[in-house]
Parts: C-alpha cells; structure tokens; sequence
C-alpha cells in the first residue's frame, strides 16, 4: 500500500483544454491559468495559436520550455482511431494525421497522444455495425505500431460515444497490443455513463491500458425517453473517483489527472428496444448499478445539489466551476 506521501506524488492534476475553450486562450495563456489556479499540467485537446505564430517546431519546443519552467507535465491530442470519414462513410487517411499528431508530441516531449474519432454512431440508425468498426480499425491501427514505437508514444483512444470499454479491449486484442505498447486508453470517466457502463466497473475493465484520462464528474437521470447524462462540476457527482483512484494507484506508471469539464446533456434511449441491442456486453447487474446512481442523482437534484447546465452557458461558469474542480479533485487525492 503506497504511503500518504506516495499517493499524493503519484498524481499530478491539471486541466484539459477544452475546458477553457470560450476563453480562447493561446496555449501559453493556458498555462499561466492552470499554474495560477494550482494546477500540475495541461492535457491539449486543442490549441488556438498565438498572433504571428506557425504551428511548428519552434512553437511546440517553445511551449515545451514554458511548461518545464512551470514543472508542469503535458500531453496532447489530434490523434484519431476511426479510419472512415463519419459523414461520408468513405476511408480516411488516419495514418497521416496521427504521425502528425505523434511528432508533435515528440518535440513537446510528451508520451502519449489522445485519440477521439468524434463519433456517436450508435445513435443514428443508419451506420455500420460496430463489428464492422472494430475490424477496420484494428487492420489500420496494426499499421500505426512501428510509427508510434519510433516516436516513443502511445496512442490513447479515449472512452467517448464511440466504443465501450468492452469492445475497446477486443480491439487491443485484434491489434495485439500489450499494455505499455503502442495503444492505450484516455479514461473519461464520466463518457462511461453516455455508454451504459458503471465507472468503476469500466475502469478495472481496461486499467492495464490506461495511459491518460479526462477526470470528469456527471449525474445520470431517468427521464421518459430514456436516462440523461450530464457533466457537472468535479467531486460533486455521482462518479466514484476514490475508487478509481485507488484503482489508477496500481499502474506500474503513473497517470496524470486532467480535469475535462463542459455544459450539456445527452439521451440514452434505453427504453427504445433497438438502441439496447447495440450494447451486447451490457449486464443486468451494471444496468442496476447505473439505475442505482440514476436513483442517487434524483436525490441530489431534488436536495438542488446538482442540476443540468445547458451548454451554452458554459462560458458564463467554466473558470470558476474549473476552479473548484481542480481543489476537489486534490482533495480527494490528499484524503485517499
């Protein structure tokens, strides 16, 4: 059992960017604000450019610098993992842009590079199967290993509306990737709940690939057309974070927490037979569990504890509610 000391070394915390997306800061701006606010590190999700300045080798080497001087850690984004254009159905050169994306986290001095494809193909009837999904995407990912290994990073597919945690591990096993390799896993805590899985239950299910995470809280409601989930201010939620905390503790190599925040909600159809099918994996026992914290959120919004925050009013509350995102997760990790 690691010591009190131990544990709070073991993690550092910072901020995703996109969580501060309406500020439109430059990346460096980024930084100050992090640093200001007692955070350890920016995970870059996105990037808007400073006046007068290329998105090249200077800059990245540049932002590297400022964040070293800030003993800060980084890690980037722009990878993807689907190689199909999702509005037009046609291939897609994902090969190119994740060498981009891996070069660029090498002269940041970053190891890994988060993936998102953006999709959320389950929802729309007319897709392909995920089967389908999961088989192209290992024979193009199987291509990627010698790429990533050169550059010495990992490519993290991070848990959004795309694929479970369930499929995510078929496909590792398509791709015979060993954890530690060429492909690992952005936890997004509260992403699992979109996708019918308990959190702690997802987490334990792909800890050995876990390489970077998006720390995010959320309630879920059951509501007539389904259950809705919804993202809300870090340590407020349902989402067990001491419990996957202590998990993360396990990894041989340790994870930052960065702190991904942002308004909205989202329909899971659950009660629209065909939608339920299109999750094979999902077990009576997880549902009740989902339904157990569906029944807990209630709670809570009765007691006005949580509430939905429409997402274009993100911009009205994101620093301060990033702030007290960033001291509660801390304080989670100093009371584990």
């Amino acid at each position: 059992m690691k010591s009190e000391k131990n544990i709070k070394a073991a993690f550092r915390v910072g901020v995703d960017s996109y969580s501060l997306s309406p500020l439109r800061f430059s990346p460096f701006e980024v930084l100050e604000w992090v640093e200001r606010n007692g955070g350890d590190g920016v995970q870059f999700s996105e990037v808007n450019l400073p006046r007068g300045r290329a998105f090249d080798r200077s800059f990245l080497e540049d932002l590297a610098a400022c964040a070293a001087a800030r003993k800060f850690y980084l890690e980037w984004g722009g990878g993807e993992h689907i190689p199909l254009d999702l509005e037009t159905g046609k291939p897609k050169d994902i090969f190119k842009i994740n060498r981009r994306a891996a070069e660029q986290a090498y002269y940041l001095g970053a190891r890994v590079v988060r993936s998102c494809s953006g999709g959320s193909m389950r929802w729309q009837d007319d897709y392909l199967p995920t089967e389908i999904f999961l088989r192209d995407m290992a024979k193009s990912l199987r291509s990627h290993k010698r790429m990533l290994n050169d550059f010495g990073v990992i490519l993290a597919l991070e848990t959004h509306f795309e694929f479970t945690t369930f499929e995510l591990r078929r496909l590792f096993e398509m791709c015979e990737a060993e954890p530690g390799d060429y492909l690992g896993i952005c936890l997004d805590t509260m992403n699992l709940l979109t996708m019918l899985e308990d959190p702690v239950l997802a987490a334990k299910r792909v800890l050995p690939w876990v390489v970077m995470t998006h720390i995010k809280d959320g309630g879920l409601l059951l509501a007539e057309k389904g259950l809705v989930s919804f993202p809300v201010e870090a340590g407020t939620g349902v989402v067990n974070f001491s419990e996957i905390f202590r998990s993360l503790l396990t990894l041989e190599s340790p994870v930052n927490l960065s702190l991904e925040d942002h308004g909205g909600d989202f329909l899971i159809p659950i009660f629209d037979p065909g939608f339920l099918l299109k999750f094979p994996d999902l077990t009576a026992i997880e549902l009740a569990r989902l339904l157990a914290l569906a029944n807990r959120t209630k709670r809570m919004v009765e007691e006005e504890k949580l509430s939905i925050l429409e997402r274009s009013r993100w911009a009205e509350v994101c620093q301060t509610r990033v702030q007290a995102g960033l001291l509660n997760i801390k304080n989670i990790v100093a009371n584990l």
